[in-house]
């Protein structure tokens, strides 16, 4: 398969960019939409270069994105920092993809008020059934304890975890001792590998919007928007709901706020 190549943005390209972030689109989710409907295949690295050179302009696009990664990227590679033992997301059974068996999750953090206070969100793949817990900071060692005692109740069931690039998952390979799992990394930049928990980040945003200290979430907001989420119908579920489905699929696992 022929590498995507890196066109020159036209002005309508640039047009449907522009309308695309200020809707708070990613770069990865414009190029998506843009190959669904047969367009261009604009490289998100492209994007990033337009947005950059707006900043530089004087303009605001860079304020649309969520982990503001309109920065050139350094040689090194990523810029989020390397992760001892990750395996990357190429490593992962086909099977997952599929969203037919329980146990495959994703996972990701949403950050509060001036990077203080910390979500840790896990979704179900199959079921989309969807785990909050919060943090007061996004250090490796606190994010994985939080993971382990959230998936601790589902165990036996574990298949396997897909993260996020940051460093905050630094110590997945505790939580893969301690779980018994297998934990895999999507690539960087590539958000749409984990479209499913990133989608179910925007859901959660709607109760904590940005700006939101998340320092003050009580376990009791937390329990009440868990409830909303996995007991909404979901159309691509045939309009069941996250935690009936899961239910349905293993009676035998009782859900834990």
């Amino acid at each position: 398969i022929d590498k995507p190549k890196y066109i020159k943005l036209t002005p309508a390209l640039k047009r449907e960019i522009t309308e695309k972030l200020k809707m708070d689109w990613s770069p990865e989710q414009i190029r998506g939409r843009f190959i669904e409907q047969g367009g261009d295949c604009v490289v998100p690295a492209v994007i990033y270069s337009f947005i950059r050179q707006d900043k530089e302009e004087g303009g605001s696009l860079y304020k649309h994105l969520r982990h503001k990664r309109y920065r050139r990227r350094s040689k090194s590679g990523d810029l989020r920092g390397h992760i001892r033992n990750r395996i990357g997301i190429e490593h992962r059974p086909k099977v997952v993809e599929l969203k037919k068996r329980l146990g495959d999750w994703e996972a990701d953090t949403v950050i509060g008020k001036n990077h203080k206070g910390v979500l840790v969100t896990l979704t179900e793949r199959r079921s989309r059934l969807t785990l909050i817990a919060s943090t007061q900071t996004k250090k490796a060692n606190v994010v994985c304890a939080a993971i382990i005692k959230m998936l601790r109740p589902y165990q036996d069931d574990l298949q396997t975890i897909t993260y996020d690039n940051g460093k905050e998952f630094a110590y997945h390979e505790q939580v893969a001792n301690d779980l018994n799992v297998s934990c895999y990394f999507a690539n960087p930049y590539s958000s749409w590998e984990r479209g499913l928990n990133e989608n179910t980040n925007g859901l959660i945003r709607q109760y904590f919007p940005k700006g939101t200290d998340l320092q003050e979430v009580s376990q009791d907001e937390l329990n009440f928007v868990m409830k909303r989420l996995n007991n909404r119908p979901r159309k691509t579920l045939n309009f069941e709901t996250p935690e009936h489905l899961f239910n349905l699929e293993k009676p035998s696992v009782t859900l834990v706020a």
